[in-house]
């Protein structure tokens, strides 16, 4: 019973969505316009720092450090494409997978959460059969990492309407006069 009094009754909600939905059917709009949109995903965005660390004559070895710059994460999947046949032989921090050029790599079960702003470092030893390219680009759960987040929709809703702006009346009793010949 309390549950209702908090978030309305069944009965009232279901009315609701009864109006809602005759009046978008009086003015034209169909009730799959109204349910079409779906709830809102999470920000994603990320950065990327790719260093060779050190490189010799047939390998180089690489530190990848993945920061969050969106929604918090529990799991988190980093792919991107070596384009001179790099291959990689001994890794850590990470589970990877490589088809060719293609690498993935996934988190393992101590960097897999990853708040907004938090960061992990990964590596590894390759193999290198001659020049040696950085990766033009990485994605991070599917998401392209070019630094900021990429803004999501927001759930539709009343509006938050903007705080007031504040005044410049001092709070408080101004300061006393200082009197003559003390100061």
């Amino acid at each position: 019973m309390q549950a209702e009094t908090q978030a309305g009754s069944v009965p009232t909600r279901r009315r609701r969505r009864e109006v809602l939905l005759a009046l978008a059917l009086a003015s034209g709009v169909t009730a799959t316009t109204l349910t079409a949109t779906g709830p809102a995903s999470a920000a994603a965005g990320c950065r990327v720092a790719y260093v060779v660390a050190n490189q010799w004559r047939g390998g180089f070895t690489a530190n990848v450090t993945i920061t969050n710059l969106g929604d918090a994460l529990t799991s988190w999947r980093l792919a991107w494409s070596f384009t001179a046949g790099q291959t990689i032989a001994y890794k850590w921090n990470a589970v990877y997978t490589q088809t060719g050029g293609d690498v993935t790599a996934s988190n393992v079960s101590y960097n897999g959460s990853l708040a907004t702003g938090a960061s992990t470092l990964i590596g590894f030893i390759a193999d290198s059969p001659g020049a040696n390219p950085v990766p033009s680009s990485f994605s991070l759960n599917g998401v392209v990492c070019a630094g900021p987040p990429v803004p999501t929709p927001s759930p539709t809703g009343d509006p938050v309407p903007p705080l007031p702006t504040p005044s410049r009346t001092p709070i408080g009793d101004p300061a006393p006069p200082t009197p003559r010949g003390l100061a």
